[in-house]
């Protein structure tokens, strides 16, 4: 089932998700329907906030973009309790859009490599270290769960631009190409 996105200014987007355990209800479910949602809005990641869920969930699969970055070639996952344990001191800045902000695509500056320790969705544990447009994906999934968007992090003067028009899509002024959340408003 497609689930809508949350769009900026529902509150969910802002909370700090909460870890969860192997009794979480219909989790399995929740995750085919969040790679279905993924799929639908042609995303590479989604994480549980941006469908109304806050907990420590978000799916990726990168694998779509393998053809120009094939260190990206079987990078499809699901994380579940997932907790950053170390950052590489380089940083790397690309051009990030976000399903949850349609519309706005801006240079962010990211970590060019972390390790993640997280639970599959057999709740057995995982340690993994990406590098690269991996880490770089990975770090915008994982700062859902932490209440942050990839807009928060570019520049102050950045910032004061993108205002008016975040202002607008929080509204509802985008181009409306998948279900979606409006505050608290099906659309």
């Amino acid at each position: 089932m497609i689930l809508p996105v949350h769009i900026i200014g529902s509150s969910v987007l802002r909370k700090t998700a909460k870890d969860i355990d192997k009794t979480y209800p219909d989790l399995t479910e929740f995750i085919k329907n969040m790679y279905e949602t993924m799929y639908a809005s042609d995303g590479v990641g989604l994480a549980a906030p941006q469908v109304g869920k806050s907990i420590r969930v978000f799916v990726i699969d990168a694998e779509p973009m393998a053809e120009d970055n094939p260190e990206l070639k079987d990078f499809k996952r699901t994380f579940i309790n997932a907790h950053i344990t170390r950052k590489s001191k380089d940083t790397i800045k690309t051009t990030e859009g976000c399903l949850s902000i349609p519309d706005i695509h801006e240079d962010v500056e990211r970590h060019t490599s972390v390790t993640v320790e997280y639970v599959n969705e057999n709740f057995e544990p995982v340690t993994e270290t990406f590098n690269g447009l991996a880490a770089v994906i990975l770090q915008h999934e994982y700062d859902h769960l932490d209440g942050i968007l990839f807009t928060d992090k570019v520049s102050p003067l950045r910032k004061k631009f993108l205002k008016r028009k975040l202002a607008q899509i929080a509204k509802g002024h985008f181009d409306k190409r998948y279900k979606y959340m409006l505050g608290e408003k099906y659309r």
